[in-house]
């Protein structure tokens, strides 16, 4: 039996002690919207285990979900599929098989050639046996799951970030925790690596005084442009541009949008490219989105979609408009979108939809407190959401609703 006690009590408590709450608190529950279950403790079904089950990254191939998990410290973490068409878990994959000592995917999943996907890994703290890795995966049409360790391209380091170039034949990437920027080409195997965006002395200074780790300042994302220039953050709330082919990088003059005083916790945490080639990026530091235009390097602070910070999601949906998951932990994320040509900014707010599966065959009603990751099916059909937290499941809703 499901015990939804820990996911319900609070936000109820708060309800009856404060009628104006009634009113804000909104739950999102579009027409054809679903769950799939993917994590529980003690089942006989085939689940992800409790504290190893948080949903760190995505990716949709057809009617198959790939994700990726983060596990509670001493644990290990899974890869796992998941049918859309028949909203169950399908496979899964334990990473402590294929690379022992491994906390999480967090990097997302990346396009090779074919279908070859790219992940990266974050080793387990204080493991001086193993540092990150990276992973080569492949789907079967059946939902099968090949994992292949492609070994570490920083010496002593985990993956943070990783981007792979549009042609499939390359990857970007962000060491843990120096913040290291580096190359991997697929077909060679060759590593470069360069210092040039890694935080300096002062900086590490600076992020100290805040009492923050390498997780608030190092780049969280990447992206490359229409002309192939890959763009990221760095520490001093600052951008960079990378060239790949002159293997070089330049520094944007626009900082990134910040509240003042607080421009030390700039961080780009997620990032979504437009159909005209803008792109869209999140700060989580403050919660904002801005956009930057690649032709004119400028950045443009969009606002914030909520009033928390983090942003750690953004996707275009096939009605052209961006969707993302804004706040988090200590609060609630959102689901929200941005219409340029519309309504602007639309806090949808907390996604609560029917999950069906063994046991439950009635149904049950699935809400989405903490959200961290989102992605859109090839023809963009659907949004997959996936929770971070110790019971996590996949949460559907077609786009266009």
């Amino acid at each position: 039996m499901r015990n939804l006690t820990n996911k319900i009590f609070l936000p109820a408590l708060l309800l009856t002690c404060s009628g104006p709450l009634l009113a804000q608190y909104t739950f999102f529950t579009p027409k054809e919207a679903f769950a799939i279950e993917v994590s529980l403790p003690n089942s006989a079904e085939k689940r992800l285990p409790m504290y190893r089950n948080a949903i760190t990254s995505l990716h949709v191939q057809g009617d198959l979900v790939l994700g990726g998990t983060t596990a509670k410290a001493g644990l290990s973490p899974y890869l796992f599929v998941a049918s859309i068409s028949k909203k169950s878990l399908l496979t899964t994959k334990d990473l402590q098989e294929v690379i022992p000592g491994q906390k999480g995917i967090a990097t997302g999943f990346f396009k090779g050639t074919g279908n070859q996907l790219y992940a990266g890994t974050l080793a387990q703290v204080n493991n001086n046996q193993q540092p990150g890795h990276l992973l080569q995966i492949n789907v079967g049409n059946e939902g099968t799951i090949e994992a292949k360790d492609l070994g570490v391209p920083v010496a002593g380091e985990s993956i943070f970030t990783l981007l792979s170039n549009k042609q499939g034949t390359e990857l970007f990437g962000i060491s843990y925790p120096t913040g290291r920027f580096f190359t991997y080409n697929i077909a060679t195997k060759k590593t470069q690596v360069f210092d040039e965006v890694a935080p300096k002395e002062k900086d590490l200074k600076d992020y100290h005084d805040f009492a923050v780790g390498p997780e608030v300042y190092l780049c969280k994302a990447l992206i490359q442009d229409n002309a192939g220039i890959v763009y990221g953050s760095m520490a001093g709330n600052r951008m960079f541009a990378f060239d790949p082919a002159k293997k070089s990088f330049s520094f944007l003059e626009n900082p990134l949008p910040a509240v003042w005083g607080r421009e030390v916790l700039g961080q780009v945490e997620a990032w979504a490219k437009a159909p005209d080639g803008k792109l869209y990026g999140g700060n989580a530091g403050d919660g904002q989105l801005f956009v930057l235009d690649p032709t004119t390097k400028k950045i443009k602070n969009l606002g914030k979609p909520m009033m928390m910070p983090r942003l750690q999601a953004l996707v275009f949906g096939r009605d052209g408009i961006l969707y993302g998951l804004a706040g988090g932990a200590l609060g609630y994320s959102h689901l929200f979108y941005y219409d340029e040509k519309g309504a602007g900014f639309v806090d949808l707010g907390n996604p609560e939809f029917t999950m069906v599966a063994p046991g439950i065959e009635q149904g049950i009603m699935w809400r989405g407190f903490q959200l961290s990751t989102l992605a859109a099916s090839a023809d963009g059909k659907y949004m997959v959401m996936g929770e971070n937290e110790a019971l996590s499941q996949l949460m559907i809703f077609p786009v266009g609703q």
